[in-house]
């Protein structure tokens, strides 16, 4: 009887697929529409890379995924491309990968999970339109999701969920919605549901399609069992699910129907709801299910905040905007590429683009598109995706590219060091050298750079301490320069705003704390509190500002 009703609900109450588009907006080109641009955002560890390498697989861009505590060969992952990542089997930078799944095109970025770079991972969360969360099953909600999700929230992205790591000793499924529920407060649905935990797990039933996923343990590169069923009630559920697992999983699936609320898809886009799929990434499992319901969910390029203006995705006219830059992803060359997100037009190869900063005309004749560290050159692109422009120092974060028209993208963020340190050349002949690099992890936005007013050398400032591990590691890998880095007096650092008269002044009484950045913009260094404290009561027409939009 139980089963009975309970296949009775599903086939009622399941909400089938239905294409979505909002009304408002002008039907986008084909190109466009099948576009779907995304950002993997974690804590440390869940699992996130190893994602991102199955996706790539299903994409049919690699033959084998790589995994990153795996040995030799198979621990390559693609998206860990600089030396440091694959030895210390994290990411440190955010990278960028096309591929196609099915009719799609997916625009991936991965991003890093530890908190010490998560400015980069700030920074990308504004060139995508949806968001994956990845989290661990035996951990639920960490510290560091929480973080990026709060500024996924800002930015109003929809929200996808995976719960990872189903094959390890895991927490209760309906524990795990409801940590997201109370601490993200956003409505979760299942879009799939657990079929035994930990040991036990044999796979997932996929609750939107009606189909049951088996869980291959043997082959790791292996795509799941699909098995079709006719609603809950189906007995083909029997053949192939352990009877003492299936009773749990019908009881589950009973309460989940009266406690959790349906998909709908109008919150998903709001970014007030998200579906949640599980699943073990490292076995291959449940990613299928995940990509099918980007493509089928997912929201297809939307609209950018600009001044004077928002760029629509269906305007003809090419414009696009850079969120990063990379240099010396190729060690052979001294190169610098600006990851350029199309906001709207079909731009093609060789198109001469205005470069709004400074107002030069600049032909883009290689640009690339990326699987992670490899390339290959892009002959055309679309809204949504997002390309390479190999260039000189020409082109810095928050620089917006247009076929004319005077227009900037807005909302950049570069946030205040936390951690501020002298940095010296461990030759004193080299100091030019140092200033060169220094000058362009600056410009990539992986640290703050300040030259004191007074004094020699550069301070530089970053918001983790493992940043400093970094920076040090690729100076002397990429430039072959030993660097010495030693505790500096200052402790933050803060922009100066206000009028050129009163700034100049307030920088002419504090000369020992100022300093310039990369960009030439005035910093008030700190050492306490009391300092910043001091300057709003002394100097009223200055502020101080703890973040600096990119690109002024």
């Amino acid at each position: 009887m139980l089963r009975a009703v309970l296949g009775f609900l599903a086939n009622s109450i399941i909400p089938t697929y239905t294409p979505f588009m909002l009304d408002n907006r002008p039907t986008l080109a084909p190109e466009i529409a099948r576009r779907r641009t995304f950002a993997i955002i974690s804590h440390p560890d869940a699992g996130k890379t190893t994602l991102t390498e199955k996706f790539l697989l299903y994409g049919g861009a690699i033959q084998m995924a790589g995994q990153v505590r795996a040995k030799g060969e198979a621990r390559r992952t693609r998206s860990d491309f600089m030396k440091m990542e694959q030895e210390r089997g994290i990411s440190v930078s955010a990278s960028a990968m096309s591929f196609d799944f099915k009719n799609f095109r997916f625009n991936l970025v991965d991003t890093p999970g530890h908190s010490d770079f998560s400015e980069d991972t700030y920074r990308t969360l504004t060139a995508v339109d949806a968001a994956v969360m990845v989290i661990d099953g035996a951990k639920g909600v960490e510290s560091q999701t929480r973080k990026l999700f709060e500024v996924c929230r800002m930015r109003d992205l929809p929200i996808l969920t995976f719960c990872n790591k189903m094959d390890r000793e895991s927490r209760d499924t309906f524990d795990i919605i409801e940590e997201i529920q109370e601490n993200l407060a956003i409505d979760v649905t299942p879009a799939s549901w657990p079929i035994g935990r930990g040991r036990d797990f044999i796979g997932t039933y996929d609750l939107l399609r009606d189909k049951l996923e088996l869980m291959d343990r043997a082959d790791r590169n292996i795509i799941s069992t699909t098995i079709k069923i006719n609603g809950l009630n189906d007995p083909a559920l029997a053949q192939h699910v352990p009877a003492d697992l299936l009773a749990v999983f019908l009881e589950e699936i009973e309460m989940a129907r009266e406690l959790l609320p349906k998909l709908d898809q109008q919150a998903l886009l709001d970014g007030t709801m998200t579906p949640i799929w599980f699943g073990s990434a490292i076995n291959s499992f449940g990613v299928q299910e995940l990509m099918q319901g980007i493509a089928d969910f997912g929201p297809e390029p939307q609209p950018q905040k600009a001044q004077p203006r928002y760029i629509a995705p269906e305007e003809t006219k090419v414009a696009g905007f850079v969120f990063k830059v990379q240099a010396n992803m190729d060690p052979k060359h001294r190169d610098r590429v600006a990851f350029v997100r199309l906001a709207s037009g079909h731009f093609k190869r060789g198109m001469k683009l205005t470069h709004v900063r400074s107002k030069k005309q600049m032909s883009i004749s290689n640009p690339v598109l990326f699987l992670a560290a490899d390339r290959e050159l892009a002959e055309e692109a679309w809204a949504g995706d997002i390309i390479g422009i190999p260039n000189h120092g020409q082109l810095r974060i928050g620089d917006t590219l247009t076929e004319g028209e005077t227009i900037r993208v807005t909302g950049i963020p570069s946030f205040a060091p936390e951690l501020l340190k002298t940095v010296r050349a461990g030759d004193p002949l080299k100091a030019k050298h140092l200033e060169k690099a220094l000058m362009q992890f600056a410009e990539e936005g992986a640290a703050k750079v300040f030259k004191p007013m007074i004094g020699s050398g550069f301070i530089v400032g970053v918001v983790g301490p493992l940043q400093f591990e970094v920076l040090s590691s690729r100076i002397e890998m990429e430039y072959g320069l030993p660097v010495r880095m030693e505790p500096s007096q200052f402790t933050s650092a803060r922009w100066v705003r206000g009028a050129e008269g009163k700034t100049d002044a307030f920088s002419q009484s504090n000369k020992q704390h100022m300093a310039t950045d990369n960009d030439g913009d005035t910093v008030f260094l700190t050492r306490l509190q009391w300092d910043i404290d001091r300057v709003a009561r002394d100097y009223p027409d200055v502020t101080l500002t703890a973040t600096k939009e990119m690109m002024v």
